[in-house]
């Protein structure tokens, strides 16, 4: 019936959600704004097609109110720059303009992939890419994190005749390799999963640290980024405060953990100064109720830290320029009384692009081995027959690199296809000062949320765009 017809074509218009992309508005950033009615998970795909892609968000407002959804994200890609190309502003539109969300690379399918985790130590990801070489398995792509002493660890496999059998001896030999030492806490595991089974790589990743426990080898006084967990019990709201060295994906960590958690994010603003992230987030269980309890207060607190700290590259100490090389630096927020520092620490970004070939991984990683460094994360793909991976490493203390160890492994490995490079983010070293309102009896010192500013601001961020400062 034609009336059924033009009935059905209003639900999937009031359905589909609607993306405006502008880089009118905002002299310093392009805007992009999601509508859409509000649905499980929503925030989470935006978040994650933006981080996909590389890109910084430098400013965001999030508003659920009903039944209806509304994000504003400032973003720039990794030099600081606009959005111009029109093909990275087609795949924003196309991937969160559909029902469907972001869709997994065609390349992983029919692939199979191993999950490890375990007790890092030095050498170990060489190992495991060792043991892969020699029993023939060709890496398709792969993501690797170390934290608090444990490895995460994500491979995927073009591997033709990936039988049980087979996949079987596969995660015995790894199995073997991750437990070591029988008497080591912790051991390690190892599952061999479709690649069909794994939606994202890296929110994969928080899930199997985040089950191996890794935040529980927390020393007392280790530096952590500053998160307050607070109740605003008038309106049923708990609000998660974040304060930290700005980076790469970091509102996709923690988006991912709190969906994670079974928190549903209501309303939220993001915002970046310099080097500093500050987010803000008015969450609920995803059955409506707030936080309940201290415990869970501190649970969430945790493991948002945790969330934050598995990307960013850990030393054991500062350590102070000696090199003329590029570096990737990290600031870390520690919490004195009332005052929060900036730390610096110091590894360095190395990045492969080579002909692709078996045992590629195994040579280069122990290459590293062999002049002391260590890989603290890896992010390793193909695309044809090249092959593209960025490794961040430091030396076997965890501290910065000696020159001559890098000059070293560029010799061994190839000067042309082996290069360091730094990060194109500002980076500001200096002392912030107190801080007005900090609550020094949780939530890391951070100062207190203002609550009849944030539906004021938010409003105004919505309502008038064109207001970018």
């Amino acid at each position: 019936m034609e009336w059924l017809d033009e009935y059905e074509k209003l639900v999937i218009r009031m359905n589909t959600p609607r993306v405006v992309i502008d880089n009118a508005v905002c002299p310093t950033a392009t805007l992009v704004q999601v509508d859409s009615a509000r649905k499980t998970g929503v925030l989470l795909e935006a978040v994650q097609v933006l981080a996909d892609l590389d890109l910084s968000i430098n400013k965001a407002y999030i508003s659920s109110d009903g039944r209806w959804f509304m994000d504003v994200f400032h973003v720039t890609d990794r030099l600081g720059c606009k959005l111009t190309d029109d093909s990275v502003i087609t795949y924003i539109e196309q991937s969160l303009g559909t029902w469907n969300g972001p869709a997994r690379p065609a390349a992983l399918d029919g692939l199979m992939a191993l999950e490890l985790t375990g007790a890092d130590r030095t050498g170990l990801i060489s190992e495991v890419f060792a043991v892969l070489a020699d029993m023939d398995c060709s890496v398709v792509e792969a993501r690797a994190w170390t934290h608090r002493g444990r490895l995460g660890c994500l491979v995927f496999l073009r591997d033709e005749e990936a039988d049980t059998e087979r996949m079987a001896r596969i995660e015995a030999r790894l199995g073997h390799l991750l437990r070591g030492d029988s008497t080591s806490a912790g051991g390690g595991a190892v599952a061999a999963v479709p690649a069909a089974a794994v939606a994202h790589a890296e929110r994969r990743l928080h899930q199997l640290m985040s089950a191996d426990r890794d935040q529980e080898e927390r020393a007392a006084a280790s530096p952590t980024p500053a998160v307050s967990v607070q109740s605003w019990a008038e309106r049923g709201y708990s609000v998660v405060t974040v304060q930290c060295h700005d980076r790469p994906k970091l509102l996709f960590d923690v988006v991912c953990t709190l969906t994670d958690m079974d928190y549903v994010v209501f309303h939220g603003t993001i915002d970046t100064t310099g080097d500093q992230a500050h987010q803000e987030f008015y969450i609920r269980h995803a059955d409506g109720s707030p936080i309940s309890s201290e415990a869970e207060r501190h649970r969430v607190s945790q493991c948002l830290q945790d969330a934050i700290e598995r990307r960013s590259l850990e030393v054991a100490k500062p350590i102070r320029p000696k090199f003329p090389t590029p570096r990737c630096n990290l600031l870390i927020a520690l919490e004195d009384d009332a005052n929060v520092f900036d730390l610096v620490f110091q590894g360095v970004r190395l990045e492969l692009c080579t002909p692709d070939r078996p045992a590629l991984l195994s040579d280069v990683t122990r290459t590293f081995r062999e002049n002391g460094l260590l890989v603290a994360q890896a992010e390793v793909s193909t695309k044809g027959d090249m092959a593209s991976n960025v490794f961040y490493v430091t030396d076997a203390a965890g501290h910065a690199v000696e020159q001559s160890a890098i000059d070293a492994v560029r010799q061994r490995v190839g000067m042309d296809c082996l290069v360091a490079k730094e990060e194109h983010r500002p980076q500001l070293y200096q002392k912030a000062g107190p801080r007005d309102g900090v609550d020094g009896n949780g939530g890391g010192g951070i100062g207190l949320f203002y609550l009849g500013n944030f539906v004021k601001r938010n409003l105004v961020s919505l309502g008038l765009i064109k207001s970018c400062s």
